[in-house]
């Protein structure tokens, strides 16, 4: 018996079933950016912080709601504990990043011969925020700044104590609003889509790159700029969590494996199905069967207030069950149960052994224990789950069988 929903279509056929998606879907506005800029002031209050510097790329974004890449030149803002945000970045950049600005603020530029670094200690003083060897005030530096930003600041900072922003970043940004999960729902409802589709033009003798192709050109179809990343995998390359370097094409009884998402105005999707093109073997079906447990038995342990930790304890738990680690011992579980998501596909809090952090309400997570047997096949279900007030709650249905992976029997 072939798997159901696997083969069987055309490409021109699979695409034409799908449509645009996007519709009603909402971009953060300004006022939730406002509001998340006075959140993190009131946090910086009580842990006595007095300012931090977000970098261009996320944390900007997540603030500011301004879009800009990092690069090697200096560009992002300058929160204070009090006050207003203001904007540093080169002088040539000024009249773009204003048009790119959605939370208006002073932008204080430097010209290319000139220190942003300095310029950035000089606009702390200007805020009120003065060097004091006594009692150093607290100045956290964006975590996802490259180095050489820091580097920069540090011989110009005596008086200041540079930190990570790391607490005051995360701790906003793990907790999704409300327009953030529903943003990722449609995001999800988009790869999803785009899964059904992509099963359903398999065929003897398809390359990975012939899939990925039409991964991209689906993920177009449903709204988005195409795929966000994609990854596309037969038979024994599927143990290989994060792929190879080489093609595969695909033959009767290979272990089929795509993870792939999209962006849906800035937030990601980030979905993983893995199936059998023709009929399973015994072997296939019950690591699959195993794998399938193992992502249950941490969505039953995602609840609120328990360790993130103890999440990945109970899928490795239940995997020991099944024959497999213990640990990140192969056959097994080689990596972490899961991540956070957001505007990054990779956020904090990780579901992972020494990540305390408590499960909180509006924290989003991968629920992904793959298992990989070297030299035959990986089986990796990956969906993402959002707590909620009453406990976790799925952006997606897990695969329903190894027979009929969409439930589309059902």
């Amino acid at each position: 018996m072939s798997t159901i929903g696997i083969g069987g279509k055309s490409v021109d056929e699979a695409l034409a079933a799908l449509s645009d998606m996007t519709a009603g879907a909402v971009p953060i506005a300004r006022d939730e950016h406002l509001a998340r800029i006075e959140r993190a002031q009131a946090f910086m209050r009580r842990q006595g912080i007095a300012a931090i510097y977000l970098n261009a790329g996320a944390n900007l974004l997540y603030f500011t709601g301004t879009k800009w890449h990092a690069s090697e030149r200096m560009v992002g803002a300058i929160l204070p504990a009090t006050g207003a945000l203001e904007y540093i970045a080169p002088a040539f950049e000024r009249d773009t990043l204003i048009d790119f600005m959605l939370v208006e603020g002073q932008v204080n530029c430097w010209e290319e011969h000139e220190s942003p670094y300095a310029l950035f200690i000089d606009v702390l003083a200007r805020m009120g925020i003065a060097a004091n060897a006594d009692l150093p005030p607290r100045i956290g530096i964006c975590e996802s700044a490259a180095f050489f930003i820091y580097d920069g600041i540090r011989p110009l900072a005596a008086g200041y104590r540079l930190e990570n922003a790391r607490a005051v970043t995360a701790h906003c940004r793990t907790r999704k609003s409300a327009a953030e999960i529903a943003l990722m729902q449609r995001a999800m409802d988009m790869t999803l889509a785009v899964h059904v589709a992509t099963a359903s033009i398999l065929r003897e003798g398809i390359t990975t790159v012939e899939v990925e192709e039409f991964i991209a050109r689906a993920h177009r179809k449903v709204g988005a700029p195409g795929s966000y990343f994609c990854i596309v995998l037969f038979g024994a390359a599927t143990a290989f969590p994060h792929g190879v370097s080489y093609v595969q094409t695909l033959k009767a009884g290979d272990t089929v494996l795509i993870d792939t998402g999209c962006k849906l105005h800035n937030y990601i999707s980030d979905i993983t199905r893995t199936y059998v093109y023709g009929e399973p073997s015994e072997r296939q079906r019950f690591v699959w069967n195993a794998e399938k447990a193992a992502q249950q038995a941490a969505f039953e342990a995602a609840q609120l207030g328990v360790p993130c930790e103890e999440v990945d304890a109970a899928a490795r738990r239940s995997l020991v069950s099944s024959g497999f680690g213990p640990g990140y011992k192969l056959p097994g579980l080689p990596h972490r149960t899961g991540h956070g998501i957001g505007l990054d596909i990779h956020e904090w809090p990780y579901l992972v052994g020494g990540d305390t952090t408590p499960l909180d309400v509006g924290m989003c997570f991968s629920n992904e224990p793959m298992i990989c047997v070297p030299g035959e096949f990986g089986i990796r279900h990956e969906d993402h789950f959002y707590m909620t007030a009453k406990g976790p709650a799925w952006f997606t249905q897990p695969a329903r069988s190894i027979d009929d992976p969409f439930g589309l029997a059902a």
